[in-house]
């Protein structure tokens, strides 16, 4: 197992390569492949665009804490995804970026019943060695249910 998932992580490295940010970015969303972290937490690129991207993510009982809602860290990785995804969308192939910071706040609990929800990031600053983004969790009628912004390393393959 643990081997299969390795290698589906470093043929998704081998785009990552080979592309520019924005390249790799709309060839995840056309795939089915995707790396193992949005396939554990059923997350899925739905749009991308210059400093721009769509994140869905499906809350799922596997994700629920104590108190029978998903916990933080499912909307977390959301919203890190996202900005993330953003920021890689600026860069040159072979250029890479790494979380320095993630804030986010909460402002809605989250269960199944809340249905797919989408994190849209934008890219606000992209300097030469930092990026920074901002993004909003919402569902499908435009509720609010998280926002947060992150400050990204950028560092040559």
């Amino acid at each position: 197992m643990t081997e299969t998932i390795e290698n589906q992580a470093r043929a998704v490295s081998e785009d990552f390569n080979t592309l520019t940010g924005i390249e790799f970015l709309r060839k995840q969303m056309s795939a089915a492949d995707k790396t193992p972290m949005a396939s554990l937490l059923n997350l899925t690129i739905i749009a991308v665009e210059d400093g721009l991207v769509k994140v869905q993510g499906v809350p799922a009982v596997q994700f629920y804490n104590p108190m029978m809602r998903i916990h933080g860290g499912f909307t977390a990785t959301l919203i890190d995804t996202a900005l993330g995804s953003a920021t890689l969308s600026k860069l040159p192939k072979g250029t890479g970026v790494g979380t320095i910071t993630l804030n986010i706040n909460y402002v809605r609990k989250i269960d199944v019943a809340t249905g797919p929800l989408i994190a849209t990031a934008t890219v606000l600053h992209a300097g030469r060695t930092m990026l920074t983004a901002e993004a909003r969790v919402e569902d499908a009628h435009g509720v609010l249910y998280a926002h947060g912004t992150g400050t990204f390393l950028v560092y040559p393959k």
